[in-house]
């Protein structure tokens, strides 16, 4: 990546020689250009939120700046991005969106997330340590800049304007008005389940903001709820991409002598599926780690794997995520164990399991959804 101060090499994390996605995009360029050419001062305490692979603040290293992430894959890109800048260990503090933020920032950079709930929640955490002398300026691609992302930034921090566009990038520019009177913040977010979802009906499910379908039960968890499988015992079983842990905790209510880790390579999300499991008293044990799916998994050490796996990687369409998943799926489950998977009948996740696994088992399926089971022979 070009930056005003010269180039960094930069890469996504885990590293993939055949991956193509870049590890930053014209939104973080023109964001570092307009600190340069606007000559921002960036001194005191700058803040970067979200920034997705590193780049912001490798760019800014020398200012030692502080990073706040949901993504845990982020985080581990932007400690290689940054060794490979030559940066001491320790010049940039990285913080999840589960951590304190600092007390006073004196430079607010934001890169626009996905899910407009996430910003809210991270404005929210973030606005009684602005000043009236904070910089602030977002960025984002166009596409992900919407109306109520600026009315966001408004209600929360301050009046807001927009750049022009470069490069189909836009700047979100905001002064802070710390008199503003601030809407309390709706997160983590509470509701219970509907009936007939099998053992996890009417009990509770919590919510931290930017977690995948908050509000509601998606339609394909409701499915995949419908038709899990009975563990019948001591089994240790995978929530692999737990989300708000719903599936996991049905899997602990139907069977307390299960033993079941909760992953997620989101802060957010593994925080929501220890809140669930714990609001809802569930016996035995259980276990919460954020990380690079099944990475840290022993081989051979677990029975059942449940997985509805993403298609996204931010805004591109990719499979790598699940291949990722189904690969370590296999790596950790002992001979005879499963892998059960979830997923939309288009992505051909069958053709994926039979290439890894040698088997494919149709489990149920609807017009839109299909549950598949695999063997590990």
């Amino acid at each position: 990546m070009t930056t005003p101060w010269g180039e960094l090499a930069l890469a996504r994390f885990p590293e993939d020689p055949r991956d193509r996605l870049r590890a930053w995009d014209a939104s973080d360029e023109y964001l570092l250009r307009h600190l340069a050419d606007q000559d921002v001062p960036l001194s005191g305490t700058v803040v970067v939120v979200g920034d997705r692979w590193g780049a912001l603040v490798t760019a800014l290293a020398r200012h030692a700046p502080v990073q706040i992430t949901d993504s845990y894959l982020s985080q581990e890109a932007t400690r290689a991005n940054l060794a490979r800048a030559g940066v001491e260990p320790g010049t940039v503090s990285l913080l999840t969106t589960q951590d304190p933020p600092p007390e006073r920032v004196d430079v607010l950079l934001v890169r626009v997330p996905k899910s407009l709930a996430l910003l809210e929640d991270q404005l929210l955490r973030l606005a009684p340590a602005v000043h009236e002398g904070t910089v602030v300026v977002g960025t984002g691609m166009v596409k992900e800049i919407h109306t109520s992302t600026l009315d966001l930034f408004e209600r929360i921090l301050g009046p807001t304007r927009t750049s022009l566009a470069e490069k189909k990038a836009r700047l979100i520019l905001c002064t802070p008005d710390p008199s503003r009177e601030r809407p309390a913040n709706p997160w983590p977010y509470r509701y219970a389940l509907p009936e007939g979802v099998g053992p996890v009906s009417g009990h509770t499910v919590v919510n931290h903001a930017g977690v995948f379908c908050a509000d509601r039960l998606d339609i394909g968890t409701r499915f995949f709820l419908a038709h899990l499988p009975r563990t019948g015992g001591a089994a240790r079983v995978v929530d692999l991409g737990c989300g708000n842990g719903v599936v996991g905790t049905a899997v602990a209510l139907a069977d307390p002598a299960a033993e079941v880790l909760f992953v997620d390579e989101s802060f957010q999300a593994v925080a929501s599926a220890e809140a669930t499991y714990k609001a809802n008293g569930v016996p035995g044990h259980a276990e919460f780690r954020v990380g690079d799916g099944l990475a840290a998994v022993a081989p051979g050490s677990v029975d059942l794997v449940l997985n509805n796996p993403p298609f996204h990687s931010h805004q591109a369409t990719t499979d790598a995520t699940a291949w990722r998943m189904f690969t370590g799926a296999r790596r950790a489950l002992r001979p005879g164990g499963e892998l059960w998977v979830i997923g939309n009948r288009h992505l051909g996740y069958h053709l994926k399991l039979r290439r890894l696994f040698g088997n494919s088992h149709l489990v149920a399926s609807d017009p839109k959804f299909v549950v598949l089971k695999a063997v590990k022979r």
